[in-house]
């Protein structure tokens, strides 16, 4: 293996002991770039009102896009520059992470110009009513810079990873959280700017954290460097391939941020349907904890993908599948205690975001016990989708994302609320994990029990 900074030998060195040092590193990174959202939603229902923390769930999706543009392309780019690495090419590596962070930051450019160019259609598309449009607009030409800058972010911490500096990339976001905390209350409090005050210090925030990112890459960087690329035809048409690939490996990654915002948009219309604009502000309380969730998960995943996609290019299956007994391991594990200190913590998470807000609260306070019980089955997905990614088989992490992000959470929406009610909103999430769980349960068993009939034929 190559060498590296924090001596991490993802060929050799035990697997608890190099997923360890993996984990912990990028869990707190990974929450601490979550309290982006968290404190902007605490700050705003608190600060501004109910109105603005429902303006603000509209606009969430917007986030959710740049995240997931920024780990389609990450979590592509760590699974191809792993295999060469555990090649020896260094210089294949280096060119796809100058890929990978050129063509991110051009789509991102064309979709902010998209979002911005009519706030009343971006409102209305992401499930908010006419009220919420003035607040919807002045944040999204606010934040627009941070959902930029934060393809920089992403992308540049799954490379310090691979390059051996998992506490750099966890540096990166917790300084710029704590930025964003700290400006969060200087703009909403004491200057009064509301929810233009929120998108002016993320933006700031995250630039902080790219301008790290940029300098880690130029300054600081061991193996994996940025690449100076060509520009004649031969050129972009080997960057086209090989973004394509990448972002074909990371589509599940990207599903599985934009699922985040199906979740969030079909929901809106739904709860707008059916309890209005307090419904909503209400939802937004499980979809500002929804990331946190997330991160869990992802941050299991994380630290998981290079050693499945180093070992699996080295052709070391006993490692590949250690580490996967140990992730699936700690997502059930993780799981469990999520669901038990959520539900616990029901009123004081309530009252974070929604405290003396009147309807709104006591929606959430009797609605969120029951979506916290998602918990249970979305680590383990999300886990799972990852290792099936990492070994280069994105059809079936595809299926499966679509699966749980799409199709299941489109129909529980629709049909869980004829049948049950107010409570069969806030049980649509929970029953979309649960059936992709089941899904993948019955995959696997099915796939295993056809590879022994082969071998007793």
């Amino acid at each position: 293996m190559y060498d590296n900074r924090d001596s991490l030998d993802y060929g050799e060195m035990r697997v608890p002991t190099l997923f360890r040092k993996l984990f912990i590193p990028t869990l707190l990174g990974l929450l601490a770039g979550a309290s982006f959202t968290i404190f902007d939603g605490i700050f705003i229902g608190r600060g501004v009102g109910v109105m603005a923390l429902a303006a603000i769930n509209v606009a969430a999706p917007a986030f959710t896009i740049s995240t997931g543009i920024g780990l389609m392309l990450a979590s592509g780019v760590s699974v191809v520059a792993a295999v060469h690495l555990s090649k020896g090419n260094v210089k294949a590596a280096n060119i796809n992470v100058t890929q990978a962070f050129t063509v991110g930051l051009m789509m991102m450019a064309v979709i902010l110009v998209l979002l911005n160019i009519s706030p009343e259609t971006t409102t209305h598309l992401f499930g908010g009513s006419a009220l919420l449009v003035a607040d919807v607009r002045d944040y999204l030409l606010y934040v627009s810079p941070a959902l930029f800058f934060m393809v920089i972010e992403f992308i540049g911490m799954f490379v310090m990873r691979l390059d051996g500096s998992p506490n750099t990339a966890m540096m990166v976001s917790v300084v710029s959280a704590l930025l964003n905390i700290v400006l969060d209350w200087l703009f909403i409090f004491p200057l009064g700017m509301g929810v233009k005050g929120a998108g002016i210090a993320t933006s700031l925030s995250a630039a902080v954290a790219a301008g790290i990112v940029i300098w880690y890459m130029l300054r600081r960087s061991k193996v994996l460097k940025l690449y100076r690329l060509k520009f004649s035809l031969t050129s972009l048409r080997l960057t086209l391939r090989n973004t394509s690939y990448m972002m074909r490996l990371g589509l599940p990654t990207l599903l599985a941020e934009l699922a985040i915002s199906c979740m969030m948009i079909v929901g809106n219309f739904q709860f707008l349907a059916w309890l209005q604009e307090p419904g909503v502000a209400a939802f937004s309380v499980a979809c500002y904890l929804f990331p946190l969730i997330f991160m869990f998960g992802n941050a299991i995943t994380q630290s998981a993908l290079p050693i499945w996609s180093y070992n699996y290019g080295a052709g070391r299956q006993d490692r590949v599948r250690a580490t996967r007994r140990l992730a699936v391991a700690w997502s059930m594990a993780m799981g469990v205690v999520l669901t038990g200190l959520g539900i616990a913590a029901v009123r004081p998470l309530t009252a974070l975001f929604l405290h003396g807000s009147g309807a709104a609260e006591e929606i959430c306070l009797a609605g969120l016990p029951y979506f916290l019980l998602c918990c249970l089955c979305f680590t383990p997905n999300i886990v799972l989708t990852g290792y099936y990614q990492s070994q280069e088989r994105a059809g079936l992490s595809t299926v499966v994302m679509l699966l749980r992000g799409y199709v299941l959470v489109v129909a529980a929406f629709l049909l869980l609320p004829r049948w049950l009610g107010v409570p069969g909103l806030w049980l649509a999430v929970p029953a979309s994990e649960l059936g992709t769980l089941l899904f993948i349960v019955l995959y696997v068993s099915l796939s295993r029990l056809k590879a022994y009939k082969k071998r007793t034929i």
